[in-house]
């Protein structure tokens, strides 16, 4: 029986059971009713586990938010967290010795491969093999600032929007708690600390290294994952460690490529950074959706979140940027996919192997596109295929050193335009190195003082000679080579 005049276990109208204070709050911030209104249905709605063990958990973090000040707009904590709980469901087994040396083994064999094909050497890097959580563990610190800067935006916004819609007497309880702006923006933070978390943890059951997105995600190491290997390898009729080998070839290849060009990452990691900062945040959708969104209907609120509700149309500005991050990522994979098609010509299962991880990487999975919803952006190689064609034609053109040169700085790389017609990029860039060499030549000329024409040096002699009544330009030289007056 409860007892009404007791204010941390209010009744909810029912008059049997209780209604605590944060389901009550939430209620009122979104505009439902009290009675029926579980806060459940938001982790159900946001897809996060059932387990009502894992829920207690959760629903305790969720109230320490109201009280416990929050480092900064994003719950980090969380996103960790919910990471790691992600990635351990449905099993993940603690990778074994056995395992380890496997995965180094194949590795190592994997840079042997790559020896005649590329210029880039072996980084001499111990393999390593990662379950889920270690590779969440050895991910999370390049995902934070992969998604900081939009996450940023999106927990403001959501704590400003919340917070001008408030009533009255919600604003006066919050005031008790520290303001609602500090109580919002812990709230906001954690939404999308979860929702990132959520996409973390299911992005560590799909991949199959630290390099699958084609980003560096950890940090130049070099490693597999046996049990998405092995999961990848389901139905194949291909051996399972043909498949290691070819998945070891292409993660060598990457780590080799951003190692041995370290501009790489940090243009790859900018032109993404850039991108997010310039995403704007569209209030009039925000407050639609605070508005359409019924917290005792899951279904609402998994739309909003998983359809990525909160991103707005890209501006001409970020369709640029996007295009050029496109480009440098196609080169990437391209390249990589050329490589690992060079070094396992001898693999029985190469083709295949190869045929599939390109189409897994042109098509993106559930956890990428969920994770593209998020933040609004697609790490994926869309020119692939053409990426692989224009690196093979280099090869033939210039050669093995000659094709890895290219990589020696951003200018350098060819552009979407040569993704669109590979076989006139040679030509192209011998019209332009033609004609910077006429731009080089003029600008030596004018640092050695010649600073005139030959043309018009010529012609000045011509008035000249017209110019001295003394000078007969039809005469002669006598021998001493002077004129004959």
């Amino acid at each position: 029986m409860t007892n009404p005049s007791n204010p941390s276990n209010p009744p909810n109208g029912d008059d049997d059971t209780p209604q605590d204070p944060l389901s009550e709050m939430l209620a009122k911030m979104f505009g439902g009713g009290a009675a029926g209104f579980d806060p459940q249905e938001i982790a159900k709605a946001a897809g996060l586990p059932s387990d009502p063990a894992a829920m207690a958990m959760m629903m305790q973090q969720v109230q320490a938010m109201f009280s416990t000040p929050s480092d900064g707009p994003v719950n980090w904590q969380m996103a960790h967290e919910q990471a790691r709980r992600v990635a351990a469901s449905d099993n993940d087994p603690s990778v074994t010795s056995l395992q380890r040396r496997s995965v180094d083994e194949s590795l190592k064999l994997a840079e042997m491969w790559l020896d005649p094909v590329t210029t880039f050497p072996s980084t001499g890097q111990l393999g390593r093999a990662w379950s889920r959580a270690e590779w969440v563990e050895a991910t999370m610190t390049t995902w934070r600032r992969l998604t900081e800067p939009v996450a940023t935006s999106i927990a403001k916004a959501l704590t400003d929007v919340i917070s001008e819609q408030l009533p009255d007497e919600m604003k006066s309880m919050m005031g008790m708690m520290g303001g609602p702006g500090s109580m919002l923006q812990n709230v906001g933070g954690a939404m999308f600390g979860m929702q990132l978390g959520q996409a973390v943890g299911a992005l560590s059951k799909d991949v199959v290294g630290s390099t699958d997105i084609g980003v560096p995600l950890g940090d130049g190491r070099m490693a597999l994952l046996p049990a998405n290997v092995a999961v990848f390898g389901q139905g194949l009729d291909i051996p399972e460690q043909e498949v290691q080998l070819f998945l070891a070839v292409r993660e060598a290849a990457h780590v080799r490529l951003f190692t041995h060009i370290p501009w790489l990452t940090g243009h790859l990691l900018g032109s993404i950074e850039r991108y997010a900062r310039g995403i704007h945040i569209d209030m009039t959708k925000i407050e639609e959706a605070a508005r359409d969104i019924d917290p005792t209907n899951p279904e609402s609120l998994q739309g909003a979140l998983s359809q990525g509700v909160f991103m707005p149309e890209r501006t001409p500005e970020q369709d640029a940027a996007l295009v050029r991050l496109e480009t440098t990522l196609a080169l990437v994979e391209g390249w990589v996919d050329e490589m690992s098609a060079a070094a396992t010509v001898n693999l029985p299962s190469a083709g295949a192997l190869r045929e599939m991880v390109r189409r897994r990487r042109a098509t993106g999975g559930p956890a990428e596109h969920a994770f593209a919803s998020l933040v609004g952006l697609e790490l994926r190689p869309r020119r692939l295929r053409d990426a692989a064609a224009l690196w093979s034609l280099l090869t033939a053109e210039r050669g093995i050193e000659g094709r890895d040169a290219l990589w020696q700085h951003p200018d350098l790389l060819p552009t979407a335009e040569d993704l669109d017609d590979p076989a006139g990029f040679s030509e192209r860039r011998r019209l332009l190195e033609s004609s910077d060499a006429d731009v080089d030549a003029a600008l030596e000329r004018l640092l050695a003082g010649d600073f005139e024409p030959k043309e018009e040096a010529a012609s000045d002699d011509a008035d000249a000679s017209q110019e001295d009544p003394d000078v007969d330009p039809d005469a002669g030289t006598g021998d001493g080579g002077g004129p004959i007056r």
